[in-house]
């Protein structure tokens, strides 16, 4: 795109006119609002007409603000006729209701994505934009058909355009690729919604900007029934769902809910930190399910002793056996524990009633003797009303518990180390602990089968959604994806990962062991993204080294673009002898771009203090993202994101420290865009060695 295009002065024409149209309905779209809102009064109808006016229109008007991203990213004409239509981040239509941009996701779009030499899909030219902000500064054709004349089409479109994107500096927060999208990609952003679709993706292949764009696009496919069922999307952790928020805004769907495992929960607690990956390992293991269904049967509990009570001048009771009998039948009758509890007091009172010496109606002894003492005291030991955090507050509190949980199977469920693991002693109030992130499954299974607390069904009630998209599903344990299978209202949903970067305490080995896991009402459909467009071939090539290690078998993603600056690895005598100045000549090198620096966790406070040190400023990986141009990264949490310079720090440390080790020093080589580096102090592992 260095020469002039002949037709750059009549495309950027029409560019200007499609802004001005934007605008336009901008500015009646905000004449609704106006129109609408300040009015009040007449009939529950009519300001339920004009609730829901205005709604849409504020709806609209956020669709409609752009900023600075570009509106058009080119046309496609069509064969035969010529006819264009130009395609764009959103549909735009003049007065006269005549399409002036076509939205990306709507059917006469997808030639723009998928046409090939051999498959022009009905098209003899597709043209691509380069844009800055309503600036045309370049067009790119692709000839196919006769207007081809003998030439070729690569497999990746518009490739002008894809690098120049590829190549701009990261920002701290992953941008769309709505202009740059690959055949590959739009084949499965458009795959069918219903059942599970799972996409296998090498790092640098666009997976998860792939999953956020199949959102957006459902939600306009199917905006009947999506819109009311609602689109969730699963984060491993907070610093990704920093890094990801903005995709879903700039396609015009601020609607999709996203969230980690933890913002799921009903009632809602509060959760941070992680275990040892051990005890994390027991409470992903599947087999916690027996553990927590065995913990709510010992609440079920039948008196040891008989009860008796005053009642004027009578004494009525309740025996042992009775108790038993009241338990069995509540087991029975009752479809989640706490649902049972009426019926348990309604039993007793019905026992207490038919021990009376004379006469007495059930209902006289509940009017008479439900608020007293000893009937709550009697209650809460047979049956009492349980949050799941009250449940599992109380079971980890007590050795005696645990053990009595674990006799779920023959032979015990765990071991008695395993299962003592998850033993801590009790605070005060269920209220005020602070829950770890592998108990959020947890309590949600508890969840379920206590089931709502009497006249809180609002609090405690989960909400489902019509489409779910689960990110970094590799490393979601057994436990995890149960849960996120509860909030599936149908089973359609797109999971994505890439085995090869499985780390933590449930890495993965294959995706059947996921998919076993997940809901399968309508079948599974698998596709690979074999394409890197983020990593040059030289970094790709460094990592390849370690893939086989990491994942036998996995073949590394073939790079587009093959050239670029060569890995660099320095050894030091100590961390502070030198690590700063390969940061600064980093952050020199990718000019107004961004540096991460990938350590173990041992190390953090070490390379904090070297930086601090020379008074260069430096980042954390937080919530917020990464937001300044430095961001010392733990390895476990840079999964997903990416970054214009990567410096990889003690990767033997990586390797030693983290149970997949080989794995998290994979992932931490394959987050740049332009350059890596690796700083050692100890000595290399043979696998990087040359």
């Amino acid at each position: 795109m260095s020469e002039r295009h002949p037709e750059l002065d009549a495309e950027q024409a029409y560019l200007d006119r499609a802004h001005a149209c934007l605008e336009d309905a901008r500015e009646r779209a905000a004449g609704v609002t106006g129109a609408y809102e300040p009015q009040r009064g007449g009939t529950e109808q009519h300001r339920h007409e004009r609730e829901s006016i205005v709604e849409v229109a504020l709806q609209r008007l956020t669709q409609l603000n752009l900023g600075d991203r570009a509106l058009v990213f080119g046309r496609i004409d069509l064969e035969g006729t010529g006819e264009p239509f130009y395609i764009g981040r959103l549909g735009v239509w003049d007065r006269e209701q005549d399409p002036v941009v076509v939205d990306w996701r709507a059917p006469i779009a997808e030639p723009f994505y998928r046409a090939t030499g051999r498959d022009p899909m009905g098209i003899e030219r597709r043209r691509h934009f380069a844009t800055r902000g309503r600036t045309l500064l370049g067009i790119d054709d692709e000839p196919f058909g006769d207007l081809a004349s003998g030439t070729g089409t690569s497999e990746v479109r518009g490739q002008g355009a894809l690098v120049a994107a590829i190549e701009a500096s990261r920002t701290g927060r992953l941008g769309d690729i709505v202009a740059t999208i690959q055949g590959e990609q739009d084949e499965i952003i458009r795959a069918p919604m219903s059942g599970v679709l799972l996409v296998q993706g090498g790092p640098g292949t666009g997976k998860t900007v792939v999953a956020l764009h199949r959102a957006a696009y459902l939600l306009y496919t199917h905006r009947f029934p999506l819109e009311g069922q609602g689109v969730l999307v699963v984060g491993p952790n907070r610093l990704f769902l920093a890094y990801i928020e903005q995709v879903l805004p700039s396609l015009g769907e601020a609607g999709v809910e996203i969230a980690v495992l933890g913002d799921l929960l009903r009632p809602r607690v509060r959760v941070d930190r992680l275990d040892d990956e051990a005890t994390a390992a027991v409470k992903g293991d599947v087999r916690m399910t027996k553990v927590l269904a065995k913990a709510v049967d010992d609440r079920e509990r039948a008196l040891r002793e008989d009860f008796h009570v005053g009642f004027g001048v009578q004494h009525l009771r309740l025996s042992v056996g009775d108790s038993r009998a009241i338990i069995r039948e509540a087991r029975r009758r009752s479809r989640g524990h706490n649902s049972g509890r009426k019926i348990v007091e309604e039993l007793v009172f019905e026992k207490l009633a038919a021990s009376a010496r004379k006469p007495v109606e059930a209902s006289a002894v509940r009017e008479r003797l439900r608020w007293e003492m000893p009937l709550r005291e009697l209650f809460e030991w047979m049956w009492p009303v349980l949050t799941p955090a009250h449940l599992l507050h109380d079971l980890f509190g007590s050795k005696a518990l645990l053990r009595s949980a674990n006799r779920a199977g023959k032979d015990g469920t765990f071991t008695d180390d395993e299962i003592l693991r998850l033993y801590r002693p009790r605070t005060r109030h269920a209220e005020d602990v602070i829950w770890r992130f592998p108990d959020v499954p947890l309590l949600d299974e508890a969840r379920a089968l206590l089931g709502y607390r009497p006249g809180k069904r609002d609090e405690d009630s989960v909400r489902t959604y019509g489409h779910i998209c689960i990110d970094e599903a590799q490393d979601l344990s057994p436990m995890e994806l149960r849960m996120v299978g509860r909030r599936s209202l149908n089973g359609s949903m797109t999971v994505v990962g890439d085995i090869a970067q499985a780390t933590g305490a449930w890495a993965n080995d294959g995706w059947d062991n996921v998919l076993a896991r997940l809901p399968e009402k309508r079948g599974v459909q698998r596709r690979e993204l074999s394409i890197g467009y983020r990593i040059p071939g030289p970094a790709m090539k460094l990592a390849s080294r370690v893939l086989p290690f990491a994942a036998p078998g996995l073949r590394p993603p073939q790079p587009v673009r093959e050239d670029g600056d060569p890995p660099t690895i320095r050894r030091l005598e100590r961390l502070a002898d030198g690590l700063v100045d390969v940061v600064v000549s980093e952050l020199e090198a990718v000019g107004e771009g961004n540096v991460a620096v990938i350590v173990p966790d041992s190390l953090v406070a070490e390379v904090n203090t070297v930086f601090e040190s020379a008074a260069i400023p430096i980042g954390g990986a937080n919530r917020h993202g990464l937001d300044q141009r430095v961001t010392l990264v733990p390895v476990r949490l840079v999964k997903g994101l990416e970054v214009d310079a990567a410096v990889v720090v003690e990767p033997a440390r990586i390797i030693d420290e983290e149970s997949q080790g080989v794995r998290s020093l994979y992932v931490a080589l394959t987050r740049a865009t332009k350059r890596v580096a690796v700083v050692h102090v100890d000595p290399l592992p043979a696998m990087l060695r040359e």
